[in-house]
C-alpha cells in the first residue's frame, strides 16, 4: 500500500523466515510526533510480509481508542492491530484509571513512562535527533516512586490491573533501578508478560541489571530502527545485536521495528533489512523465528505459533 518502487524486495527464503512475525513496536499515527503512516496503512504495510499482528505504541495517548475509532477502516485490513497505553504525563502518569480504561477497551499492553521518564528526559536534554511535537505538551517527569522512597501505591495498583488482565507490561524508558523495582512488583502481582526495551539505549542497563530483570521473567527487546542504515541515530552495527542475542539467548530476546516515524523506513523495510543481516551473520532461522514470532506472540497474548 505504501511501498515505493525502490522498496526492498525480500527473497522467498527471507519471506519464509518473516512469515507470521508479530511487531510489538509500531509508531503509526495519529500522534503529536510526525508519522509516516496511519494505523490502517500500517496494517496493509505489515501484510507485505504477512505479519501476524502489530501493536501500536504512542507516547501520548491510549491507542486502543484510535483503533476503535478506525474499526470500519480496519474491518477489512489484512493484519490485526492492537493497542495500549503509555504512562506519561498526558494520561496522568502512573495512573491506574488510565490503565483500567485501556484494559476495558481491549488494550494488550501498558508501557511504563517513556518521554516522561527522568532517564529519557536526561538522555534527550540536548538536540540528538529525537522527534519533538513542535509545541510544548506541558510534559512533566513521572516516577514509580512515592515520596517515602517506596514503590508508589499507584504503581502497585497498575501492576495488579495488568496482572489481572494477563497483558504485557513494558518498563518504558525508566532507569534500570526503577525498572527493576517495577518488574519485581509486577511479578509479585502476577504479571507474566514483561518487556525491557533497548537496554543499551536511554535505559543504559548494565549486564547485572539485565540479568536481574530476566530473573523476574522479562524479555529483552531490540529495535530494528537502531540497526537500519537509513536511521541516523544511534546507528548500531548489526554485530552488536548478534552479541546481545548470544548473551541473552533467543528464547528471551525480542526483535521488532520501532518504526513508523516520518523520516524513517517503513516498519516492514526494517524487518527485511535487519533480519536478512542476522541471517547473513549466521543467526539460525529457528532462533530468529523464536525472537520475532513466538516470543512476540506470547507477549501480545496470542496463542503459540510455529
Amino acid at each position: 500500500m505504501l511501498a515505493t518502487e525502490d522498496a526492498p524486495i525480500p527473497s522467498p527464503a527471507l519471506l519464509k523466515v518473516l512469515d507470521g512475525a508479530v511487531d510489538l513496536h509500531v509508531h503509526s499515527g495519529p500522534s503529536p510526533f510526525p508519522r509516516r503512516l496511519n494505523h490502517v496503512e500500517a496494517s496493509y504495510d505489515a501484510a507485505r510480509i504477512n505479519l501476524r499482528a502489530i501493536l501500536i505504541k504512542s507516547h501520548h495517548h491510549n491507542t486502543v481508542m484510535d483503533l476503535l475509532a478506525m474499526r470500519d477502516l480496519l474491518k477489512d485490513a489484512p493484519t490485526p492491530a492492537y493497542g495500549g497505553v503509555a504512562l506519561n504525563s498526558e494520561v496522568g502518569g502512573v495512573n491506574p484509571s488510565a490503565v483500567a480504561v485501556a484494559i476495558q477497551m481491549g488494550g494488550r499492553a501498558v508501557w511504563g513512562p517513556t518521554v516522561s521518564a527522568g532517564q529519557h528526559i536526561r538522555a534527550h536534554s540536548h538536540d540528538d535527533g529525537f522527534p519533538t511535537a513542535g509545541s510544548n505538551l506541558e510534559e512533566r517527569e513521572e516516577s514509580i516512586w512515592a515520596a517515602d522512597g517506596n514503590v508508589s501505591a499507584e504503581t502497585v495498583r497498575v501492576t495488579q490491573l495488568v496482572g489481572e488482565a494477563g497483558i504485557m507490561l513494558s518498563g518504558g524508558h525508566l532507569d534500570a533501578e526503577s525498572m527493576k523495582a517495577l518488574f519485581a512488583t509486577a511479578k509479585d502481582n502476577g504479571v507474566t508478560r514483561l518487556l525491557l526495551h533497548h537496554p543499551d539505549f536511554i535505559v543504559n542497563a548494565s549486564d547485572g541489571d539485565v540479568e536481574e530483570m530476566l530473573g523476574y521473567g522479562a524479555f529483552v527487546e531490540h529495535e530494528m530502527s537502531m540497526y537500519h542504515p537509513d536511521v541516523p541515530a544511534p546507528g548500531f552495527p548489526i554485530s552488536r545485536l548478534v552479541d546481545w542475542i548470544e548473551k541473552v539467548g533467543p528464547e528471551r530476546t525480542v526483535i521488532d521495528s520501532d518504526l513508523g516515524q516520518l523520516t524513517n523506513p517503513l516498519p516492514v523495510d526494517g524487518y527485511i533489512y535487519v533480519i536478512q543481516q542476522l541471517l547473513d551473520h549466521g543467526v539460525a532461522e529457528r532462533d530468529i523465528r523464536q525472537m520475532i514470532c513466538r516470543n512476540t506472540a506470547f507477549l501480545l497474548g496470542l496463542e503459540e505459533t510455529n
